[in-house]
Parts: C-alpha cells; structure tokens; sequence
C-alpha cells in the first residue's frame, strides 16, 4: 500500500534533517516552529504551511522541490 504524502514528507524531512546532523529542537527554532510540531511533521501526522516550507528549504539550502524528491527515501 502506498504511503500518505504526509508520512512520505516527514519520512524525507527527517532524513534530511538527520544527514545534516541536526537536532529536532535546533532544526525546529531555526524554522521558527515548535519541537511537538516538528515531531508530528516527520511521523507523518501534520503537514507544514507554504511558509514554513519556504523557511525549511532556506535553512537546508535546498529548494522547496528538493524536500519531496521521495526517491531518495528509504524507510
């Protein structure tokens, strides 16, 4: 069965976020956003705004595009 794109999303966010060795919580006050937020994005629960997407993709120096190329995800 197919994966929602929320948990794809927050399967490649995580990833990421993990490859850029950051911590939920530096990653989260970078965007601007809560941990628990955060959290409930890379399990797949809640998707982010275009805002915070935009704020993601500055902060990992990637284009917004990038956050989901899921063929690079391995979960």
């Amino acid at each position: 069965m197919a994966q929602s794109l929320r948990r794809q999303f927050g399967i490649r966010l995580k990833a990421i976020r993990q490859e850029r060795r950051l911590t939920q919580e530096e990653f989260a006050e970078l965007v601007g956003i809560s941990v628990d937020f955060l959290s409930l994005i890379e399990r797949g629960r809640n998707a982010p705004s275009f805002e915070v997407l935009e704020r993601m993709s500055h902060w990992l120096k990637m284009p917004v595009m990038e956050l989901f190329d899921f063929r690079r995800v391995h979960s």
